[in-house]
């Protein structure tokens, strides 16, 4: 795999008898930096884009299509869709976390959806940036492993309307209208309305239906853009998105056939605000960012994945689980942008209530109602200091203190401060024009949180900081008159008091007993290898991959389940990579065929039960004119069935011995989209 990769980069290199009338590759910018006219060949951090015309070759409904393509990016399920991502190995992995307190952001339009990923749906999104490494300096708390934005298409004074259609072969179906256009010589808007239904892959037995696993997503967002005078102007978003699934994945058998009689849900029911202000005083522009974002989370799911047919002789065995969340995000940034130097202030309140009830043969047997809440503020500054005509120093800090406050009707009240910092020491060394490297040295850091599972013992009620120290090396570039572009990276990080979530079952004769919980683990080291690239080579072929390897590993973890020094941190595969080719003809034609690929990684940090390693294939076909395209797509070509999550405990009576059960992803998935623009 990786010496395919290499040939390819090499066999670009030499190319030169390549056609000369190729488009040169745009000059990306980087949306989610501190200064939002960086180009992505400048930032001093290894990171991915994704642009509009990938997300709508690649993909067709979600994040979840085009994450393949993203180096060290890995998530985790036991949800219908990706909520919660892993960055160079370092992320949460289930809804069970207790305060909404991530290691990998997820924004859109400067709103903040950390660990609700479900909303990251695909239509008229402009981009998705994915940084890689601690952005201390950036976004403080919820970043230390990375970020994740997505950049949504912009007004113009054009007026262009768009609608999109697909069908596929799990029911899926869907319709969505863009329209957007001048207001007036100062104003600008931009609607966007979509909705996507699929039955999903699986089939429950007990009802004899093939939908207990349904998809219905909407999401509609309104954008306006004025320009109040010469010197402000200002950026208007409001997102509605109503994430409405189903979620029934898991059975005995290890199979794509279920035998629950309460298929659970996955809904997320969101509403977002983000007013961007931008106003030019002389030299210096002040940035005001607003936002706000209400959630209602509602998950469920059969804990005996089972029905009493299925149970025969021990029904009575029924057990449900149902939790319901609100969260609420409310922040303000102030930021200060000189040519050489920025500061800024930065305010956010969290609220969440959450009620969890389990019930056993019918009957409730455990609630839990908690509230959490916390307010941070943090303070941040940027300098950039030229050292040569090539060479820029960067260097960045930014401290943050939080204030919080859990409760529940077990009688936990706690209202724990953090005071917490980061930062960061880059060089940028501009080689040529078209050619940067850079070296960085950050921290990270993460705030403490809570449990809030209704079996957690007290004494693993709540969790500490953790802190994460990060040096890299990397080089961006354009080669070969711009037909080339190459981005490689290398990098060390060290994790201090590390947020590790674990699982326990507290009662063997009781799979719902089988507890999840954050604690601190001693220190951990995440190192590896990042690099992508895209060559055009003449006027109809793109070739393009990535490659991640890592190694993330436990230096010192030591539970009542075992000594883990030494073994590979959850989810943390040491390889993934793509590898494609776009064929675009003139006359209209199009074709693009992608390969991705995973190593196996432990499910868990609590036991030692892994995936296996696979590769996906995905191939597009089709027409494309001025306004109109269609597309015939095909995922997983080859029903490769591979694990996107896996545990090991007790279920099945009567000795309830323990047992690896995993859930799978998509198996091969056939549709057809179009597009039509006028």
């Amino acid at each position: 795999m990786k010496i395919t990769l290499l040939s390819l980069i090499l066999l670009a290199s030499l190319a030169f008898s390549a056609d000369d009338d190729v488009e040169n590759l745009d000059k990306t910018v980087v949306t989610s930096d501190l200064r939002d006219d960086t180009l992505a060949i400048e930032s001093n951090t290894s990171m991915s884009i994704i642009d509009s015309e990938v997300l709508e070759k690649a993909g067709t409904q979600h994040f979840e299509d085009v994450m393949g393509l993203v180096p060290n990016l890995n998530w985790s399920s036991a949800t219908n869709r990706p909520r919660y991502f892993q960055i160079r190995g370092i992320g949460e992995r289930s809804q069970y976390e207790g305060a909404p307190n991530p290691s990998v952001g997820f924004v859109v339009d400067d709103i903040d959806f950390s660990a609700l990923g479900s909303i990251a749906t695909l239509f008229d999104v402009e981009q998705i940036e994915v940084l890689r490494g601690p952005q201390g300096t950036r976004y403080g708390a919820n970043g230390l492993a990375g970020l994740i934005y997505v950049k949504t298409k912009d007004p113009e004074f054009s007026d262009l309307y768009k609608l999109t259609t697909l069908i596929g072969d799990d029911g899926d179906t869907a319709v969505g209208f863009s329209a957007t256009g001048g207001l007036s010589e100062n104003a600008a808007y931009r609607l966007s309305v979509h909705q996507y239904n699929a039955d999903g892959f699986i089939h429950n037995d007990f009802y004899n239906n093939d939908d207990s696993n349904y998809r219905d997503e909407f999401v509609a967002r309104g954008k306006l853009f004025w320009q109040a005078s010469d010197n402000l102007d200002f950026n208007f978003t409001l997102l509605k998105a109503n994430i409405d699934n189903g979620f029934d994945s898991f059975n005995p058998e290890n199979t794509f056939t279920t035998h629950s009689d309460f298929p659970g849900v996955d809904k997320q029911n969101s509403t977002g605000l983000s007013v961007k202000a931008n106003y030019l005083m002389g030299d210096i522009s002040l940035l005001s960012i607003s936002s706000y974002m209400k959630a209602d989370i509602d998950y469920s799911f059969d804990g005996d994945w089972g029905n009493p047919i299925y149970w025969g002789e021990f029904t009575p065995y029924e057990f449900t689980s149902i939790s319901l969340r609100k969260r609420k995000h409310t922040s303000q940034e102030f930021r200060f942008v000189a040519d050489k130097w920025l500061a800024g202030i930065y305010l956010l309140d969290v609220s969440e209530d959450n009620t969890i009830n389990e019930f056993y043969n019918g009957e409730l047997f455990r609630n839990l109602d908690s509230q959490f809440e916390s307010t941070s503020i943090a303070l941040f500054a940027q300098l950039d200091t030229p050292l040569n005509d090539n060479n820029t120093l960067t260097s960045g800090i930014r401290f943050e203190r939080r204030n919080a406050n859990y409760v529940d009707n077990n009688g936990i009240n706690v209202s724990p401060d953090d005071n917490m910092w980061g930062g960061q020491l880059s060089i940028n060394h501009k080689i040529a024009d078209n050619l940067n490297s850079y070296a960085t040295l950050a921290r990270g850091y993460k705030a403490g949180g809570f449990n809030l599972s209704v079996s957690v013992p007290d004494s693993l009620r709540e969790y500490q900081p953790e802190s994460l120290w990060s040096i890299e090396s990397g080089i961006k570039g354009h080669f070969l008159d711009y037909r080339l572009q190459l981005n490689a990276s290398i990098f060390y990080s060290k994790r201090d008091d590390m947020q590790i979530s674990t699982s326990r079952q507290i009662d063997p004769q009781d799979p719902l007993s089988f507890v999840f919980f954050t604690g601190n683990a001693a220190t951990g080291s995440n190192y590896g290898v990042e690099t992508d690239f895209n060559f055009q080579l003449n006027s109809v072929f793109d070739f393009y991959g990535s490659l991640g390897l890592l190694n993330a590993e436990f230096d010192d973890f030591i539970t009542t389940e075992g000594n883990f020094n030494g073994r590979d941190q959850a989810h943390a595969p040491h390889y993934n990579f793509s590898l494609g080719v776009q064929y675009h003809n003139l006359n209209g034609f199009f074709a693009r065929l992608d390969a991705n690929g995973k190593d196996s990684f432990f499910f868990s940090d609590s036991h030692q039960q892994h995936s296996k390693s696979y590769q996906l294939y995905n191939l597009r076909v089709g027409y494309e004119s001025d306004n109109w395209s269609v597309t015939l797509w095909g995922n997983n070509l080859f029903n490769k069935r591979y694990a996107t999550r896996g545990f090991f405990f007790g279920l099945e009576p009567p000795n309830f011995e323990d047992k690896p059960y995993t859930q799978f992803g998509s198996p091969r998935h056939l549709g057809l989209s179009f597009n039509y623009a006028f």
